[in-house]
């Protein structure tokens, strides 16, 4: 018994210092999450096409043997890519981004990230991570293009793409899926389609701002409507893509009555090309381009960009991009929207 008694009061005396170390008094503050690396003033880098950004992680000190990782987060998987590993004297760039990225580096504890001539597929979450051996940090940040997302569909009408075809059917509009984040903030801004659409994470949804019987019916609140995962092999609906302005690059129009090859010739005697969808929608939005005539597109579509609404270019309330949808090649009735590039 009275060894019992010995062990047990052992037992506390060992065991309470060590209780101390991991229990915190109630009410006593966190101890500070980052030892080594600054929490960035602001979390967010606002950034656009054609740009040079860069994403801001500065260490406080230099652990010895310590090495800086930058990844990207995916969100067509959730995984995370890595861009660059370095131990402060040299580095080391991985996967796509690696041609467009380096360290700034404009003193010895700057690690931040450089992504020169940012394009869209750029947008997204990154994460800062000191590998310390002992102790790991990170810091998260996000890279944002200010954009425009529009729903796409075929000549051949609605819900023929599976989500692959989807996704290249916007890379030819100069566009990509957009996030669930993207189209959410368009919603927010008064995107209102009947039709779903893939976004990049596989997912499948369609934005409703006044509710109506063919769209889920009167009953149902306004919102972002979900599909949920779909099979992204055999199901099909439209696309919702994702487009930023360039830097450097217009959109105009030629007036004439062309068919869709004259179309194309005409913007080429101008050095410029025939204008894809996503060009359009990003010149309607950043360039305020208002138009009533309709003109030709890459894709063979005639579509005109309304900011002013009025009575005579189609009567409807709100601004955005009208469409004739897909006339015979062959009309010689509409002019041309031309890109010129930098």
């Amino acid at each position: 018994m009275h060894r019992l008694l010995l062990l047990g009061s052992l037992w506390l005396l060992v065991a309470l210092p060590a209780l101390s170390i991991f229990q915190r008094p109630t009410g006593s503050p966190a101890p500070p999450r980052l030892q080594y690396l600054l929490e960035p003033l602001h979390a967010t880098v606002h950034t656009q096409r054609g740009a040079t950004a860069t994403l801001p992680c500065v260490l406080r000190a230099l652990p010895r043997n310590y090495r800086v990782k930058w990844s990207k987060v995916e969100p067509a998987n959730y995984r995370e890519s890595v861009i660059i590993i370095t131990n402060g004297l040299y580095h080391k760039n991985y996967g796509p981004l690696s041609p467009r990225v380096r360290l700034r580096h404009s003193h010895r504890y700057d690690a931040s990230l450089t992504i020169t001539d940012v394009a869209l597929e750029d947008e997204g979450r990154y994460r800062c991570q000191l590998v310390n051996g002992l102790e790991d940090e990170s810091v998260s940040l996000m890279l944002h293009l200010e954009g425009v997302v529009f729903p796409y569909q075929p000549s051949n009408g609605r819900y023929k793409f599976n989500y692959h075809e989807a996704k290249r059917a916007c890379e030819q509009q100069d566009s990509r899926l957009a996030t669930y984040q993207q189209l959410y903030k368009a919603w927010t801004e008064g995107l209102d389609w009947c039709n779903a659409g893939w976004i990049l994470d596989g997912t499948v949804h369609y934005p409703i701002i006044n509710s109506r019987e063919p769209c889920g019916g009167r009953l149902l609140l306004p919102g972002v409507r979900t599909y949920g995962a779909r099979d992204k092999q055999k199901d099909r609906f439209d696309a919702f893509c994702f487009t930023s302005a360039l830097q450097g690059s217009q959109v105009y129009f030629i007036r004439g009555h062309l068919n869709f090859k004259e179309a194309g010739q005409a913007c080429r005697n101008h050095g410029a090309a025939i204008a894809k969808v996503g060009q359009l929608y990003s010149a309607w939005k950043f360039s305020q381009l208002d138009r009533c005539d309709g003109g030709w597109l890459a894709d063979g579509s005639v579509r005109y960009p309304i900011t002013t609404p009025r009575e005579r270019c189609g009567g409807l309330p709100d601004p955005g991009v009208r469409s004739f949808g897909f006339p015979s090649k062959e009309m010689r009735t509409y002019g041309t929207y031309c890109f010129a590039g930098k």
